[in-house]
């Protein structure tokens, strides 16, 4: 991953208090996975920045470098990475994430 790459990332990371890295966008995921992951957080009702990892090549790759987690989608909430897919259906259900966004959404 270029320096470059890792700085963008880190913006996007730093500068949004919820992102998602997915492959397409919310009104249209390109993968199971990701659609998983767009409806837990519109059932939560997050507000949510998203990227499209299938738009840049660097970002897809720089990405699993950035957070050494191999898979998209990934979440991140108050700069930190919170996980993938399966991980967001464990904390959904357990009410974990609801907690996460909503202790987030009192700090932003």
């Amino acid at each position: 991953m270029t320096d470059d790459t890792n700085a963008r990332i880190d913006a996007v990371v730093k500068n949004n208090p919820v992102v998602l890295f997915m492959k397409g966008s919310p009104l249209f995921p390109q993968c199971g996975f990701s659609s998983r992951a767009i409806a837990i957080l519109q059932h939560l009702n997050a507000e949510f920045e998203s990227v499209d990892v299938l738009q840049d090549q660097g970002i897809r790759q720089g990405i699993k470098a950035y957070s050494d987690w191999p898979t998209i989608p990934q979440l991140y909430v108050g700069g930190e990475f919170v996980g993938g897919s399966d991980i967001m259906m464990e904390m959904y259900e357990s009410g974990e994430l609801a907690e996460l966004l909503k202790d987030h959404a009192k700090a932003a």
